[in-house]
Order: C-alpha cells, then structure tokens, then sequence
C-alpha cells in the first residue's frame, strides 16, 4: 500500500490540508520507503526525525531530508510554528523505472530494473487538544526531571558528607596511631637510656673494682717484697754472726 493520502480535491475551495514536499525520482523503491514511511505516520516533526535519524536502512535519509522541507515550506510559505506541526500523511509512489541487461550464458542476458520512487510528506498543524496534552506531558516530564535532579544532587551532597566523615574519621584514627607510636618511640628511648646509664654505672663500678684490685695486689707484691728483703738481712747478719764466731 502507499499509504493514506489526502484527496485535495475533495475539499472546499481555497483550502489546504497541509504543507507538502515531494522528492521525485528517489534511487530506491516505493516497497523501501513505505516500510519507514509507516514509523513516522501521524509523529509530531521532532519526534518523526528522531526517529528517522535512529533508523539504519538507507531511504531514511531521504526521507528525513523531504520531512525538513515540508516543515522548512510550512514555517517560510504558510508561517507556521514548527514545534505544533505534525505528519499528516506520508507515501511513496512509484517512478520510473530503468531497466538495464546483464550478459548470461549462451548469448543470453538478464533484464536488470532500477526502480525509483515519488516520497511525499504532508505536514500540518497540530488539534488544540493535542498541543494541550503534548505541552502538558513536557511540563510534567520538566518537572520530574527537575524533581529527579534535585534528588540526585541532594544523594550526592549525603554522599560527600558521608565520604567527609570517614575522611576525617580516618584523620583521627591516624593521629591516635601517630600519638601512640609517638609515646611507644619515647618510652622506648626512655628505657634505651636508662639501660645505657645502667651500663655506663655498671662499667664504671667495674672499673674501680679493677682499680682497686690492682692496687690490693701491688700493696701485697710490696708487702711481700718488703718481707723478702727483711729474711735476706735476717740471713745476712746470722751467716755474718756465725763467721764471727768462728773466728
């Protein structure tokens, strides 16, 4: 099917149903351009180029192409607003065909046709009713939109507080640990000094000791000494007696 079109003829004298845009001779079926011709029937314009930029076949882009133009001759020719347009009809007919052959076997040949096609966009302004509701579904989507960002921002603000608590708990904690290696590194200096003095006392206690065993053992090396030579005069004036006598 080409899809619904509107019979201008039919209507009252001096009337339009819409404003229109034709693309003649398009490389590509009708077959083509009728499977996204039926996306975009009875869309507003914004909504029908979104979803003609989010189609992957090819014809789209030419679709969208003649779909600016109805809007772009209804904004400049009939002074319409482009945000209350709407599709109001879209077709495809068929164009002319070309027809080409291909060599086969045996001197034969294939006919190869080329078909092209006639994309039509009917655009036209929206019912009052429709706008009403339309407007109405922006506002509320603004609105939940805003509410869900004032959402967002407030979870954000809880979460950087939370964050800021536990850094700063974090902090304290660290300190605490500074504080008490602080004290663990001054107590242990303070035992490392006290054993120090400790053996600094000791080494000197030993020293005198040392000292005044020498001297013990000098006083008795003299004292020994002294007997020595007193035995050695003893024996002297005893042998020097005993010659006297004997003489």
């Amino acid at each position: 099917m080409t899809g619904p079109k509107l019979n201008e003829k039919a209507m009252v004298a001096g009337e339009r149903s819409g404003t229109r845009a034709v693309a003649r001779h398009v490389r590509s079926s009708a077959s083509k351009a009728r499977v996204v011709l039926n996306l975009i029937r009875g869309l507003d314009v914004r909504s029908a180029d979104e979803v003609l930029m989010l189609t992957e076949r090819g014809i789209a882009r030419d679709i969208r192409k003649v779909l600016r133009s109805a809007v772009a001759n209804a904004v400049n020719n009939d002074e319409q607003d482009a945000s209350e347009l709407y599709v109001i009809a879209c077709f495809a007919d068929e164009g002319s065909t070309l027809r080409r052959f291909r060599p086969r076997a045996r001197g034969r040949a294939t006919r190869i046709r080329k078909r092209t096609c006639h994309i039509t966009v009917i655009v036209a302004r929206m019912s009052d009713e429709r706008l009403a509701v339309i407007q109405a579904r922006a506002e509320g989507a603004s609105a939940s939109a805003q509410a869900s960002r004032r959402a967002r921002v407030e979870r954000s603000r809880q979460r950087a507080e939370e964050a800021k608590g536990e850094i700063d708990a974090l902090d304290e904690a660290e300190d605490e640990v500074i504080d008490e290696s602080a004290d663990v590194e001054a107590a242990d200096d303070a035992e490392a000094t006290d054993v120090a003095e400790d053996a600094v006392e000791e080494a000197v206690e030993e020293t005198e000791d040392a000292a005044e065993a020498e001297a013990e053992s000098d006083d008795e090396a003299e004292a020994e000494a002294a007997e020595a030579e007193a035995e050695t005069e003893s024996e002297t004036d005893d042998d020097a007696s005993t010659e006297e006598e004997q003489n």
